[in-house]
């Protein structure tokens, strides 16, 4: 089974709540409907993460409005569901991934297939630094930075998905892509984001901690963040 990512553009007449309704009652009916699609997750920038603009850091404009998660049989077979991605959009890109996930959203805040994820997800475009070979990049970003992760911030999910291609020419370059889950409060607090409780000190040495170890492996020329509501539609059995 491979995983893919859609990085999805909607057009400028539509309303970011309007490309979720499409995204949602079109073209996932659609998608459950192929025999080699086994699962789907759905994350968009609609109105319910706006509080969470000051959130976003963009170096890649315009940046993706919605990103489609497919687990699929086999990446050769897209010519089968990338026409109905293509009637649903303005644009799209896409991206082969190995995905690892240490922090598995089960029950912090469980979701019915098609329901919105509790708080927000982070959606993160980055490239290593030029100076890191990729096995070194791996080692810093996966065997240490994640630990830093998942004790630093208020995450209930986080997925780290490794690119091992573009799949057309339109598609930039990243080396990975992350999804993060957040509460709620994380949108516009940094107290909930670092999960510190209201403590100022804590928040500073979780700020610093954080940032520090994300240099290491995160060149920061290139990130894209974008805050985005999250739907399961359906998961892996």
């Amino acid at each position: 089974m491979e995983k893919l990512l859609y990085p999805l553009w909607r057009a400028q007449d539509k309303s970011p709540d309007d490309f979720r309704d499409t995204l949602l009652q079109q073209l996932c009916p659609q998608l459950l409907e192929q025999g080699g699609v086994r699962g789907i997750r759905l994350c968009v920038a609609d109105s319910a993460v706006a509080a969470a603009a000051g959130r976003r850091m963009i170096n890649n404009a315009p940046v993706p409005d919605a990103m489609l998660s497919l687990w699929v049989d086999a990446a050769g077979a897209a010519a089968a569901w990338e026409p109905l991605i293509d009637a649903s959009v303005a644009r799209r890109s896409a991206y082969q991934v190995v995905e690892s996930e240490p922090l598995v959203n089960q029950a912090a805040h469980p979701s019915k297939p098609g329901e919105r994820v509790y708080g927000m997800c982070h959606v993160v475009f980055f490239r290593k630094p030029q100076a890191l070979a990729r096995q070194q990049w791996l080692e810093v970003w996966q065997g240490s930075h994640t630990r830093v992760a998942i004790d630093t911030q208020s995450t209930f999910g986080y997925r780290q998905n490794v690119v091992v291609r573009t799949l057309d020419e339109h598609s930039l370059a990243f080396d990975a892509i992350v999804e993060e889950n957040f509460p709620p409060g994380a949108m516009t607090s940094d107290h909930d984001f670092y999960d510190t409780g209201g403590d100022d000190e804590q928040l500073q040495q979780r700020m610093t901690e954080m940032m520090n170890s994300c240099v290491r492996f995160i060149d920061f020329e290139s990130i894209d963040v974008i805050p985005m509501s999250e739907y399961l539609v359906k998961p892996l059995s």
